[in-house]
């Protein structure tokens, strides 16, 4: 599995040296504080975490992250090929 995740970063042309962060979307966290008697079948105690089932893997490049804002177009630049 690692050859694979190695070979989609070369694919992206994306250098070793680079700043890889891996991250599991799709779970969720309990913030609420249940006590000790609670349900066990509809209640998570605080802090618990879980997967959904259709949790996925986030892979980033944070060397490659564009910080710069959008800027506004200048007067005149905006030339859209529909009409009005």
């Amino acid at each position: 599995m690692y050859e694979k995740l190695i070979m989609t970063l070369e694919a992206l042309g994306w250098d070793p040296s680079d700043e890889i962060v891996i991250e599991l979307a799709g779970t969720q966290v309990s913030g609420i504080d249940v006590g000790e008697n609670y349900n066990k079948k509809w209640q998570t105690p605080k802090g618990e975490v879980r997967t959904n089932k259709d949790a996925f893997i986030i892979i980033k490049n944070q060397s490659r992250r564009d910080l710069s804002k959008s800027q506004p177009f200048a007067e005149g630049e905006f030339k859209p090929h529909h009409g009005s």
